[in-house]
């Protein structure tokens, strides 16, 4: 775990996924980007969790401290989405037929998702970008379209931080991206 209040903060944002295919990272990729381009007060915690959301989430489902929101980072890969396109989703909005080949990475976890937001009233979002690939073997950086998509998720969570009562300081978004791209 990143850290023993890591769960006490009023929002914690999880990036998922595995950096070590490609577009698969796009959620560790925007947790690094949050970390190294601004300063997030008291009350707002960043984790990255890679393939293991299960694990933290069931971590969190037995926690006595809960945030009041909690925000997931990852890709998907969505029929009717553009390659890059940044978007959110609730828990009920996850397709059905997703639940099981969903991207959060073998996700049977989207039912402790909707039980931890049933019995808490915990708000969970999901921030999502689709996919332009993902490759078939170890394949490190993301496409450009993802590379350029980690600023916009920063920004939306910035917004849902702010409408949390979390105010970010000294998030650059000027600042010209050093995310690999190996497409």
């Amino acid at each position: 775990m990143a850290g023993k209040d890591i769960f006490d903060n009023k929002v914690l944002i999880c990036g998922c996924g595995n950096t070590l295919f490609g577009d698969d990272g796009f959620g560790p990729e925007v947790i690094s980007y949050l970390r190294n381009h601004c300063h997030l007060p008291a009350g707002a915690g960043l984790i990255e969790v890679g393939a293991t959301i299960w694990e933290m989430l069931v971590n969190l489902a037995v926690s006595e401290k809960k945030p009041h929101r909690l925000i997931i980072v990852d890709a998907v890969d969505e029929s009717g989405r553009q390659p890059g396109e940044v978007f959110e989703l609730s828990v009920d909005e996850i397709p059905a037929k997703k639940m099981l080949a969903f991207s959060l990475h073998q996700f049977p976890a989207v039912n402790i998702l909707k039980d931890l937001q049933k019995q808490t009233g915990m708000d969970i979002r999901l921030l999502a970008a689709q996919v332009q690939s993902l490759p078939k073997e170890v394949s490190l950086g993301l496409s450009p379209l993802l590379a350029a998509a980690v600023e916009t998720a920063c920004q939306r969570l910035v917004a849902i931080l702010a409408d949390s009562g979390v105010t970010v300081e000294n998030f650059d978004l000027n600042h010209k991206s050093s995310l690999s791209s190996s497409k």
